[in-house]
């Protein structure tokens, strides 16, 4: 019997992981990085407990994918012990390429999504452990025949979003985020290669979509986490821009790697190796550090937009609708440009506006897919009494110094 090492999870419990590639993999500093990248990036400025990181959420996706392949195993569906070690490597590893503070420095900073990243550092694992994670490659980009495994990864009604609704709720205490996950699970079934729910599932998808979106304006959309990301994002910009224009800035070498190069998805693998080596050794840490010295820097702009996220300070952001009329934002930036505080600030990065959107399901995506008794299939768009909002939903907000 394979031994196996337990994990003490505040969310499920104890999670096993068999000793074997999968420990191995976690115990690699690529992976363990995650532990010092939190899940919700600077969302703990509003909800004091989502301190929570990537490392936990990989590792509660890996728990319910586990728990997933057993109910299909359960019901006939047949998937060998590879593809069961496989289908997990690329749950486990499906975020390892997200960078510091997640999602909120994506654009800015690196230029190219986690999902490519993720990739990459794959790609470089798979030569470290000798071709061990071929398999999971394939399935993690969709390449491999049986298609439900790519599914539990990526879809509409994958192990990722089960965990981070559960998790995030769970660690923000925002009950709306509760779902009923393991009821999905068990519900979960294979039909023509494709991954569904089975009929009785219904009510508990229907409540998945409707905490998926609720968390979207309470927690991942909330205006003051928002606020404070974009101010992140803007001091990131302002160094960068300041670096490419001949200045000094006083960073880490594996920072200023970023600051002095732009990349995308064209150029990127052009020296991939140099970039991962940078990258995989970047996290919170390296930016909350960078924000202190910025606090004490020549450039005015950058050493007041520093102080503010380090002390909390943080902009007001207005949402709206419809888009900003232009006579609210010049109103607003006259105010900030006549106050004397702000009189040696560039006012670019000190009244600002964008757009948020979320989509909460999609139909241009695969759908959800719902198994009748009859044997027949239907999207879960057609299937349920519950209107299903599918429309990009937009939110336009102004942001600027709150005093």
């Amino acid at each position: 019997m394979k031994r196996k090492k337990i994990f003490n999870d505040p969310v499920y419990g104890f999670i096993t992981i068999p000793y074997g590639i999968l420990f191995d993999l976690i115990e690699h500093p690529y992976f363990q990085r995650l532990r010092r990248i939190k899940q919700l990036s600077l969302t703990y400025y509003v909800y004091p407990g989502a301190i929570h990181t990537r490392f936990h959420h990989a590792l509660g996706a890996l728990h319910l994918m586990q728990q997933a392949i057993e109910v299909l195993k359960s019901k006939g569906v047949k998937i060998s012990s590879k593809e069961e070690e496989a289908v997990c490597i690329a749950i486990l590893l499906h975020d390892i390429g997200h960078g510091p503070f997640s999602h909120t420095l994506e654009g800015s900073l690196i230029g190219i999504s986690h999902e490519e990243i993720s990739a990459l550092i794959m790609e470089d694992l798979n030569q470290k452990f000798k071709g061990k994670l071929t398999l999971a490659i394939k399935i993690f980009r969709n390449q491999y025949e049986k298609r439900f495994l790519h599914q539990l990864v990526s879809s509409q009604l994958d192990m990722d979003r089960l965990d981070y609704l559960n998790r995030d709720s769970f660690f923000t205490g925002v009950s709306e985020g509760v779902i009923g996950y393991d009821r999905i699970i068990k519900m979960l079934d294979v039909h023509e290669n494709e991954l569904v729910v089975e009929e009785k599932g219904i009510y508990s998808v229907e409540k998945f979509l409707i905490a998926r979106r609720l968390m979207y304006w309470q927690v991942y959309l909330h205006k003051t986490a928002l606020a404070a990301e974009q101010m992140l994002i803007r001091i990131m910009s302002r160094a960068k821009e300041l670096t490419l224009n001949g200045l000094e800035i006083p960073v880490a070498e594996r920072l200023n790697y970023f600051f002095i190069r732009s990349f995308n998805k064209n150029n990127y693998l052009s020296d991939s190796k140099e970039l991962l080596s940078n990258f995989t050794r970047l996290d919170d840490n390296d930016i909350f550090y960078t924000l202190k010295i910025f606090e004490e820097y020549e450039d005015e702009t950058l050493a007041y937009l520093s102080s503010c996220i380090i002390n909390r300070n943080l902009f007001k952001l207005e949402f709206s609708n419809h888009p900003i009329e232009s006579d609210r934002i010049e109103e607003v930036r006259r105010k900030v440009a006549s106050m004397r505080k702000y009189s040696g600030l560039d006012p670019r990065y000190m009244v600002f506006e964008g757009v948020e959107a979320n989509l909460p399901y999609s139909l241009s995506k695969e759908e959800i897919k719902i198994l009748f008794k009859t044997g027949k299939v239907l999207p879960m768009s057609e299937t349920t009494d519950y209107s299903i909002q599918s429309k990009i939903v937009k939110r336009y907000y102004l942001c600027y110094p709150k005093h």
